[in-house]
This record gives structure tokens, C-alpha cells and sequence, in this order.
């Protein structure tokens, strides 16, 4: 397989420099920053697959007939009223 580059790109050298010092024994700038895009590209990801599923819950909450609210009322109504008079 061919590889191909990342574009490189233009920063102060005061950010370099972190940059460099932020480096571990024997990593060069490249790995680092290969590892860093990486890393993005799965939290990308990670974030996308979770608006994903948000938006297909919000949907199906939508869609579904649910309990109305004066039902779920009424039956904590009545638990209520059997738990005071088991007192």
C-alpha cells in the first residue's frame, strides 16, 4: 500500500517548541503527531456515533405511544394510598 502525507503546517515556534519538549524518548514529531490525529479522528467518530444514537432515541421516544401522564398520576396515587393505609 502507498502511503501518503498529512499536509504540513505553519506554527509559532514558541508552540513548536512545547511541542518538542511534550515529546517521549525516541518519538518523533511525526509519530506524535500522527498519534494525535488519530486520536481526533476517534473522538470524532466517538461523538458522531453518539449524536447518532440520541438522535434515533429522540425519534423513537417520539414515535412511541408512551403512558399518558394522568395514568402513571393515577397509579402513583394509588400505590400511595395503599402504602398509608398499610401503615
Amino acid at each position: 500500500m502507498k502511503t501518503a502525507t498529512i499536509p504540513s503546517i505553519c506554527v509559532e515556534p514558541a508552540f513548536l517548541n512545547k511541542v518538542e519538549r511534550a515529546l517521549n524518548p525516541n518519538e518523533s514529531l511525526a509519530s506524535f503527531v500522527e498519534t494525535a490525529v488519530r486520536h481526533e479522528i476517534q473522538q470524532r467518530q466517538a461523538q458522531a456515533g453518539w449524536l447518532q444514537r440520541g438522535a434515533a432515541a429522540t425519534r423513537h421516544h417520539r414515535a412511541a405511544a408512551g403512558i399518558p401522564a394522568e395514568k402513571v398520576i393515577a397509579r402513583l396515587e394509588a400505590k400511595l394510598v395503599a402504602a398509608r393505609q398499610r401503615k
